[in-house]
């Protein structure tokens, strides 16, 4: 009888042993949890993105937790100790904050998109039918006109707006006086700042404003969402690009990379561009259905992310922020 149980003992023994080494195994293909750390507005894509990559050979077992908000929010949150392996936001100074916090590395953009994800551009998107016929940006500062935009204090995409704004002004043959003069008009006609694009759309399908200052893609998810709303791309507009790094604290940077180099195939591009996103890839714009601007004008044209940010959005000196402590609009991050 001894022996018996000891036969059976060693059996039970070799088969949790056994189920140990098969559990450590199987381990090994799900322990990899991402945590992405996004802007507002790419939540619906991811939805998508997430599940595909997690159906390649590289994604197998990959599972996420995802964070979405307001870009410079979801900044400063991975800035101050918030956990991130992947980070996308609405524009590079938001990346570059996380460069200086010694959160991202200093090559983050040394690959072939220069460390841009997406591509959009500024539009306006319109209550069905344009009632109002609202087509250029000189019809923005009409009287009347309601507009709805974000706030720059907090929203990448605000920025994106505003210097479209600036910037078309400039194209059109206006003084850096007279580009501003603009932009104080357009402010004049904003009536909500909320803290993402985001919130703005959400505000404007609400019922609130007559034209909302926002992302294509923005729009194009509205629409798919069934919104009763129409946009127009205005004759000179501003090119968005949003860029992803992988984080420097990462625990598994090879599943983090994978992931990013995926959102960049073919593949992944496919499905941002079904979510309303343009590829990085601008011959393709076309192939996806996504008409080319008749004037598309650049951040980089315009002097870049780092001297814009200073003239424009600096919190004591930015012309913007004066402009909008001038209109009694709340700086506060």
């Amino acid at each position: 009888m001894s022996r018996t149980l000891k036969l059976i003992f060693s059996s039970i023994i070799a088969v949790v042993a056994a189920a140990a080494v098969a559990g450590c195994g199987s381990g090994s293909d799900s322990a990899s949890k991402l945590a992405l750390v996004a802007y507002s507005t790419p939540q619906e894509a991811y939805s998508k993105l997430i599940p595909a990559f997690q159906a390649t050979s590289e994604g197998k077992g990959v599972t996420f937790s995802q964070s979405y908000g307001a870009s410079g929010d979801q900044s400063r949150a991975v800035a101050n100790g918030l956990a991130a392996d992947v980070v996308e936001f609405s524009f590079e100074p938001d990346i570059t904050r996380l460069v200086e916090a010694g959160k991202v590395s200093k090559d983050w953009s040394d690959n072939a998109t220069n460390g841009i994800v997406t591509d959009s551009v500024v539009v306006f998107a319109v209550r069905k039918g344009n009632p109002k016929n609202i087509k250029t940006w000189d019809d923005l500062v009409k009287p009347g006109v309601d507009v709805i935009t974000a706030n720059p204090v907090v929203s990448g995409g605000a920025r994106w707006n505003l210097v479209a704004a600036y910037g078309q002004a400039l194209k059109s043959g206006d003084s850096p006086e007279e580009a501003l003069a603009y932009v104080k008009s357009l402010l004049g006609n904003v009536s909500v700042q909320d803290k993402s694009g985001r919130e703005s759309l959400q505000t404007f399908v609400g019922g609130k404003g007559d034209v909302l200052l926002t992302y294509e893609n923005e729009a194009k998810t509205a629409q798919a969402k069934g919104q009763d709303i129409d946009y127009v791309i205005p004759p000179t507009t501003l090119l968005i690009e949003n860029p992803i790094a992988v984080t420097s604290t990462t625990k598994d940077a090879a599943k983090a990379n994978a992931f990013v180099d995926y959102l960049k195939s073919d593949a992944g591009q496919k499905i941002w561009a079904e979510a309303g996103y343009r590829p990085v890839d601008q011959d393709t714009w076309k192939q996806y259905g996504f008409p080319q601007p008749e004037t598309l004008i650049t951040v980089g044209e315009l002097g870049g992310w780092t001297k814009l940010n200073k003239q424009l959005f600096d919190e004591d000196e930015g012309e913007v922020t004066k402009i909008n402590e001038e209109l009694g609009v709340s700086n506060d991050k």
